[in-house]
């Protein structure tokens, strides 16, 4: 891998864009990277996922001017469909993944982040679709996503003038959840991670399912797949650890219970 680093420590996968001389920019190469990425994560050893960027300027600065200035219609099209089928791989990953937010995320870096479960920025982040001063439309899924997170007033003032936002005004309409001091971000963010990692796995890969797919669906047919998941915990093992720590007398309780991925 030349543009991602990607480490594990113990149940907490980081993955990095490292490409900081380009602020991280995504071009061909860094999605095809990160798809790759993707589909070597050992889902049944890592529980949490967090992306972020190299350095402390920038998240993504968005996708490859350079490479997209001189593409024809098809490729365009082509190129979205990309960023989208990576973007869509990330969102759809069983485990959650929390982008930490470190500089810009401009663009197709803002795409990426609202495709990641969880958003925690530092206070110098900067947030914005500028594709229309670009002449062209976000491409990424920025139209979709922006939408469904922050509403849809709010999300075509947005991308319609093309202005960015920092760390306050993401927080105030709710594209991020929190924002911390630059040299905190990766500390709250594996925090963060750390404790999503505690819980029982399945429970949570059952909740993120069960909150994303019901999005996509009437409130009726939303409950019989939140239903559904619920009843396929009762044939774990997590559920049975979890609900029998909670019964066991005091003396007999464990802090930890040992959930397992089965």
């Amino acid at each position: 891998m030349d543009f991602i680093l990607y480490e594990v420590d113990g149940a907490v996968a980081t993955i990095t864009i490292n490409r900081p001389k380009a602020l991280n920019a995504l071009n061909s190469q860094v999605l095809d990277e990160l798809d790759q990425t993707l589909d070597a994560i050992d889902l049944d050893t890592v529980r949490c996922v967090i992306l972020t960027g190299a350095g402390d300027k920038s998240f993504v600065a968005g996708a490859d001017i350079g490479e997209m200035s001189t593409l024809t219609k098809a490729e365009g099209e082509a190129f979205g469909k990309k960023g989208n089928d990576v973007f869509r791989k990330l969102e759809t990953l069983p485990i959650p993944v929390i982008a930490a937010v470190n500089g810009f995320a401009l663009g197709g870096g803002c795409e990426i982040s609202m495709s990641c479960d969880i958003r925690i920025c530092s206070e110098n982040a900067m947030f914005g679709q500028p594709e229309a001063g670009l002449g062209i439309t976000p491409g990424f899924g920025g139209t979709q996503r922006l939408a469904r997170t922050v509403g849809v007033g709010m999300a075509k003032q947005l991308i319609y003038t093309a202005r960015n936002i920092k760390a306050d005004e993401a927080y105030r309409i709710g594209l991020v959840n929190a924002v911390y001091p630059q040299e905190e971000l990766m500390e709250q963010a594996k925090k963060m991670a750390s404790t999503i990692a505690k819980n029982a796995p399945i429970a949570v890969r059952n909740c993120k399912k069960a909150i994303n797919d019901g999005l996509q669906v009437d409130i009726d047919q939303a409950i019989v797949v939140e239903e559904k998941l619920f009843g396929d915990c009762f044939e774990t093992e997590d559920q049975k650890a979890g609900m029998g720590n909670f019964l066991a007398p005091k003396d007999q309780k464990v802090k930890v219970v040992p959930f397992k991925n089965c």
